[in-house]
């Protein structure tokens, strides 16, 4: 039955989910169960996509993404594919009848990361940012909403802020990285100068702005999606804090992290917020 192999697949995003990011599986975790396989089918896809062009430097990129490219067109065709990540996100996006648009934005971000390092004009780097991130943001609202399009459609901004938000976020982390090891350089701030006090409070000014933005939506999402929505956004709160807090030499030259207890207190208080209605 093909109700088996899509179970399967489900739980394969699943494992891709816990294998590449502990925090954001924590998350789902407080979703309600029954759109939890459905995060975890978009986080597989997305990841699967994102693994190519980041890490695979050992191989052809350009050849296994554009395979990637045919597999998922034949996926959404066909509704099926023996790609048991690519089947579990056909499947969602089939039942929250997620927009064509969003996926192929995302491509065209990902498919950019095989030959584009550098983001020079704030045109090229916000469209680089909603392809990559933001439109991820409204294919796990499709899910929150679901089929609620008018919900959608109010919630549609603040989904996009948190999703650019975490995606700035996580540039500022891995800011090392990206440039060491995949020479990129995503924000324009740094086209023409270094990373420095000035460069650095200017991305977090706008983080700060694009969280607060995202802030409004949280408070509007269905119960089933608030708590696991509000918990992510706490965690990366907390990950910018600890950018702000951390020397300049240390944001270039480290990965900043938030410890496990840190994160694990972060829950409580999310849990006491969510429970006392005070999100």
């Amino acid at each position: 039955m093909k109700a088996i192999f899509d179970n399967v697949s489900e739980n394969c995003s699943q494992e891709f989910t816990k294998g590449y990011s502990t925090s954001f599986s924590l998350a789902v975790k407080m979703l309600s169960p029954n759109i939890q396989g459905a995060i975890h089918s978009i986080y597989g896809f997305v990841r699967l996509a994102d693994e190519i062009v980041d890490s695979f430097h050992d191989y052809d990129k350009e050849k296994l993404f554009a395979k990637l490219e045919v597999d998922l067109a034949l996926s959404l065709e066909q509704k099926i594919s023996l790609n048991p990540v690519l089947n579990a996100f056909q499947q969602v996006v089939h039942q929250y009848n997620i927009d064509e648009h969003l996926i192929d934005a995302f491509m065209k971000s990902m498919k950019a990361d095989l030959h584009k390092s550098t983001y020079e004009s704030i045109e090229d780097y916000e469209d680089y940012i909603y392809g990559s991130a933001d439109v991820v943001g409204l294919m796990c609202l499709k899910v929150f909403v679901n089929g609620d399009q008018e919900q959608y459609e109010a919630l549609k901004n603040s989904a996009m802020k948190l999703g650019s938000a975490f995606q700035k976020v996580n540039f500022l982390r891995d800011l090392k990285d990206d440039m060491e090891t995949l020479d990129r350089t995503y924000f324009p701030h740094l086209s023409n100068q270094s990373f420095n006090e000035e460069t650095k409070d200017q991305i977090v000014k706008e983080i700060s702005e694009d969280f607060a933005e995202a802030y409004i939506g949280i408070k509007q999402l269905p119960l089933e999606a608030r708590f696991g929505v509000y918990t992510a956004y706490i965690y990366y709160k907390r990950l910018l804090k600890n950018i702000i807090k951390a020397e300049v030499e240390e944001v270039a030259n480290n990965r900043i992290r938030v410890s496990n207890p840190v994160k694990i207190a972060l829950l409580a208080k999310s849990f006491v917020s969510y429970k006392l209605d005070l999100i």
